[in-house]
């Protein structure tokens, strides 16, 4: 075996040009999804005379759990329609699919034409997912499966970084909607190198059913696949993980952005990396959509590292310990009004998340009956599509009632018995309070602070990582103990 084992450089230069496509074609995906994702939440409630949309964190959370939890839902069954009808015409639907619904976001303003737009785009973003995959594992072999696949979550995350800090400068110098046209123009850049430079390997298939039936096949085998308890409860118990995972994206953003003072950070910025100055800062504070990204950075230089130490744990050790670390990170970044706390939480966060994530993979391969892997690998969609519905609650219904500035100081006034005209906008808003209270807007953040404690979601991201850690601990002891009476 080691005689036949090819060296890195023999392993890279023995991928097909069709394989370079496919991930050239995940970076810019992931970068105009990212690009877009990681603005959106921020976007849907700013201020309207801030080129936002004004809505509420509830109309916030419907928006972007509803959503994502449908496009994680969806390739379960789009993969069957690729094989059908060829990962090229696949591709070239899912782009086409992708690039209208992100025009489509950046010219509409009201809840459900948004909601409609992205979840236009979204449906799109569920056929691309199987396809790119499904090529990286056409166009690699039993010698290079985990290196294809080690550079295709590379491409991801890299793809997850450069969209938002584009994102991130446009919108400072163009306005929020230019993120939707620059994911579009992005997508259009994918179509064109697909009709172009992709090129689709045939292969033969007889189909002896008609489409319908083998999708309807399809969902019977995830059922049929979802009676082995062992995976099914395993399932359940990674739906608290990935909600502690979500709250670093869906959450965290709105939250940094109502009560995370970021002055003399930015003000550094500003004078001593002047040229950053209008990608990292803006209004005197650094960006919200930043902190997040540092998970990505992260990723990109830790990840084999990270993957090389845990190779020496027990995968459900891993499993664990990823979760504990990741939920701790999360908890720092909301326990603190602190931007520092802000920055090490995330990038705590960040090891917990490189630990954790792989793992998850690696222990249901270890649990799978030979012959199934694909299918139960196929099944990890499910938890993640169930969190992000239920993150909905977090970020929307929860961050509105405990956590959102907006909502609390309408709550104060109303105890101050300070009647405010109608018809205000957000900022508006805020300025007459200013105006009554007699207080700067920090002054006021700090007050509604103290009052408040808007904090409190931290109870619950503690809550649901450490029934994940605790129950996964469980699991794998009574697992363990069955296999042994057996």
């Amino acid at each position: 075996m080691s005689e036949n084992r090819k060296s890195f450089l023999q392993t890279i230069s023995s991928f097909s040009p069709t394989f370079w496509v496919a991930n050239f074609l995940q970076i810019m995906e992931r970068g105009a999804w990212f690009g877009v994702f990681a603005l959106l939440g921020l976007y849907l409630v700013a201020s309207t005379d801030e080129g936002g949309l004004g809505l509420s964190h509830i109309q916030k959370g419907n928006i972007l759990a509803n959503v994502t939890a449908i496009q994680f839902f969806l390739p379960l069954f789009f993969g069957v329609i690729a094989d059908r009808i060829g990962y090229k015409l696949s591709l070239i639907i899912s782009f086409i699919i992708i690039g209208i619904g992100y025009y489509l976001m950046g010219t509409v303003s009201s809840y459900w034409a948004i909601y409609l737009a992205f979840l236009f785009a979204a449906i799109g973003g569920s056929f691309f997912k199987p396809v790119v995959s499904g090529v990286i594992a056409r166009t690699t072999d039993e010698s290079t499966h985990t290196m294809g696949f080690g550079l295709f979550y590379l491409m991801a995350n890299i793809g997850g970084f450069f969209g938002p800090a584009l994102s991130s400068y446009l919108r400072t110098s163009m306005g929020w909607r230019i993120i939707f046209l620059q994911g579009a123009i992005v997508i259009l850049i994918n179509l064109l190198v697909v009709l172009f430079f992709y090129k689709e390997k045939k292969i033969r298939r007889e189909y002896n059913v008609p489409i319908l039936d083998e999708i309807k096949g399809s969902f019977h085998s995830i059922i049929d696949t979802l009676k082995d308890k062992k995976l099914s409860i395993l399932l359940v118990l990674m739906v608290g993980y990935w909600m502690v995972y979500n709250q670093l994206f869906y959450t965290l953003p709105n939250f940094i952005e109502d009560w995370i003072d970021s002055t003399p950070q930015s003000n550094w910025i500003n004078e001593h990396l002047p040229l950053l100055g209008t990608t990292l800062t803006e209004n005197g504070q650094i960006k919200a959509e930043w902190y997040g990204n540092l998970d990505s950075v992260m990723i990109i230089f830790l990840q084999v590292s990270i993957s090389y130490m845990v190779m020496r744990m027990k995968q459900v050790s891993a499993l664990i310990r990823g979760t504990v670390i990741a939920t701790l990170g999360v908890v720092l970044t909301f326990v603190f009004n602190n931007v520092w706390f802000t920055i090490i939480g995330t990038v705590i966060f960040a090891v917990g998340e490189m630990i954790a994530g792989p793992t998850i993979y690696a222990y249901v391969a270890q649990i799978t009956p030979r012959g199934k892997e694909a299918l139960y690998q196929g099944t990890l969609f499910l938890p993640v599509a169930v969190a992000n519905y239920l993150t909905g609650f977090v970020t929307g219904d929860l961050y509105q009632k405990w956590s959102d500035k907006y909502s609390l100081l309408q709550l104060e006034l109303a105890k101050r018995n300070i009647v405010v005209p109608k018809g205000l906008t957000k900022k508006q808003y805020f300025e007459y309070a200013q105006e009554k209270l007699q207080m700067s807007h920090s002054k006021i953040t700090e007050m509604l602070w103290n009052t408040y404690q808007p904090n409190r979601l931290w109870y619950i991201v503690l809550a649901m990582g450490a029934f994940t850690a605790i129950s996964v601990f469980i699991y794998n002891k009574y697992t363990i103990k069955k296999q042994n009476s057996i």
